[in-house]
């Protein structure tokens, strides 16, 4: 495996541990959403994860991650669209895909 597609999923795997640490293990929505801090600490992981999924794209376009473009738009999204930022999705993002992207880098990672 390329070094710089090593960097960029380690990056990715990276976010995705720091917003599971944000997060905690209970997962509960109304404290994601009674603490601004938490939020945008999330949304800058997402803001990092897009970044380094599109430049992961760039080198190789081959590594299946499933939800590579989706990650793509959500950064495009916080970055450019700020202030349409919906909430819910993104909580839906943590709880429904997170979990499948990290499986994912991290077979690939291992591999």
């Amino acid at each position: 495996m390329d070094e710089m597609v090593k960097k960029y999923l380690f990056d990715i795997q990276q976010s995705l541990v720091s917003i599971e640490t944000f997060i905690g293990d209970k997962k509960d929505f109304s404290a994601y959403m009674q603490n601004k801090m938490l939020r945008r600490a999330v949304e800058r992981e997402f803001e990092i994860m897009g970044e380094a999924m599109n430049k992961l794209d760039k080198v190789d376009s081959a590594i299946p991650i499933s939800s590579k473009k989706q990650i793509i738009g959500l950064r495009n999204r916080v970055i450019h669209g700020y202030d349409k930022i919906d909430d819910e999705i993104v909580w839906g993002i943590i709880v429904r895909h997170l979990p499948k992207l990290k499986l994912e880098v991290n077979k690939l990672l291992n591999d």
